[in-house]
């Protein structure tokens, strides 16, 4: 297998403080400071090898060195140290129509923009009907881009950048842009681009894109590469690095809660509404010590204000089972405890396979089920009437959120394990059964 892009120990520092010495005295006085203090490595020695044809991932938080190390491969900045191979045409989508002049019509940017990314005038010409239609901005090409509104401004630049008939294709953060239609569009000109033989490099924090699109990817973390491999391996690795770093901030806090609770205790004073009773948490939360992050039922975070007691999987007679057939009945119930009056908390569940692809979720909110109002201790039950999982090894996550889904109350990512034997019927093939049937007919029309 051929590798267009091969980047060999590459190392890429930028200096930290910027400002200039306001004198000849300064210049002199700051020329021994400490270089480690003033400057800050990108990248350190980062080598990762990309398959031809691949789509390939960088992930990591901000500030990680995904974006300079898209840079490096693009040939905008170059290593301190190590190098960057590439072999063909790149065409690189970093910030869309930045190019554009906003006093130019939309077709002139489209020509200057296009010469900008290395296309001659005639392969311009070839594409521009192609460009316009795919941004679908005809009635208004003639006019400035400055009157276009932002939807229009981003598929005009992302419509030129991937009409370039690149071999390499770099991609930062604009994997889909514009509203749900040009997604779509943008997602099939993506695959027609990998059918074709085309290099995609591309930089998301959207894990979904990583796991189910992406062939490859490489993990960085302050510059340094942490994991290499399959896309939904690495990325299931750096959603955990997230979660324990989520779990440790939710400790912290915790910490800090006992800490202010036993020094208003020790100072013989409390809140000024301390006799007023508390709607959402109660006073005892706040004694509840920290929980351990991991867990022998998996990873484990959240505020603690409702928390899962327990997770079962039972059988059509309600005898608790690990292991069910293909197509049989699975009544899911989670157990609760509140410590605390909640209104319409949501409650949820996902189901990850083993290589970490993510097969389906589901919480009471999108399903607009009212759980109304909990306190104290109870159960939530989720029934499956024909089990669609086909035979294999399945690893549920169970979460407990408030009504808005914006604050995780408690959650187990991957804490159950759930086993799918085979039923005696070999219908079909994958994870899941769709339930479908054939009907075999003959046209006698002719």
């Amino acid at each position: 297998m051929s590798h267009p892009i091969i980047v060999d120990g590459v190392s890429k520092q930028f200096r930290l403080q910027a400002d200039r010495p306001n004198s000849v005295k300064e210049f002199f006085t700051r020329r021994d400071r400490d270089r480690a203090k003033t400057h800050f490595w990108a990248l350190d020695d980062v080598s990762i090898e990309i398959p031809q044809g691949s789509m390939y991932a960088l992930v990591g938080h901000n500030g990680s060195g995904k974006s300079t190390l898209l840079r490096c491969i693009a040939g905008i900045y170059r290593p301190d140290a190590g190098q960057v191979k590439v072999s063909g045409r790149i065409s690189t989508l970093l910030e869309l129509g930045a190019g554009f002049h906003p006093d130019l019509s939309g077709r002139e940017n489209v020509y200057l923009n296009a010469t900008i990314l290395g296309m001659t005038r005639k392969e311009i010409d070839r594409a521009f009907d192609d460009i316009v239609s795919f941004a679908g901005v005809e009635q208004f090409i003639d006019s400035p881009v400055k009157v276009y509104s932002s939807g229009m401004y981003v598929r005009l630049g992302f419509s030129v950048a991937v009409h370039v008939q690149p071999e390499i294709l770099i991609i930062d953060e604009v994997i889909a842009v514009g509203d749900e239609q040009f997604q779509r569009q943008c997602f099939e000109h993506l695959y027609k681009l990998r059918r074709d033989g085309v290099t995609i490099v591309v930089v998301t924090h959207g894990m979904a894109t990583v796991q189910t699109m992406c062939d490859h990817a490489a993990w960085l973390d302050h510059g340094v590469l942490q994991e290499v491999g399959e896309a939904p391996a690495v990325a299931l690795s750096y959603l955990r690095r997230v979660n324990q770093a989520e779990a440790d901030r939710q400790d912290l806090e915790a910490a800090r809660a006992v800490e202010k609770a036993k020094a208003d205790a020790d100072a013989g004073s409390g809140p000024a509404d301390a006799g007023r009773p508390v709607i959402g948490r109660s006073r005892e939360a706040d004694k509840v010590p920290s929980r351990p992050r991991i867990t022998t039922a998996g990873e484990h975070w959240g505020g603690g204000e409702v928390t899962i007691t327990s997770v079962e999987f039972l059988d059509q007679s309600g005898k608790a089972v690990t292991v069910v057939g293909e197509r049989s009945a699975l009544r899911i119930r989670i157990g609760y405890e509140a410590s605390g009056v909640y209104e319409q908390p949501t409650f949820g569940i996902a189901v990850h396979n083993e290589s970490g692809l993510h097969v389906t979720g589901t919480n009471t909110r999108l399903a607009g089920r009212s759980t109304g109002t909990i306190s104290g201790r109870g159960w939530v039950e989720y029934d499956v009437d024909r089990l669609p999982l086909l035979a294999g090894v399945y690893e549920i996550s169970v979460a407990i959120e408030d009504q808005f889904s914006q604050h995780t109350f408690d959650r187990y990512d991957r804490g159950w394990t759930l086993r799918v034997r085979h039923d005696g019927e070999q219908a079909v093939v994958g994870l899941v059964d769709i339930g479908g049937d054939w009907t075999l007919g003959a046209d006698h029309s002719g």
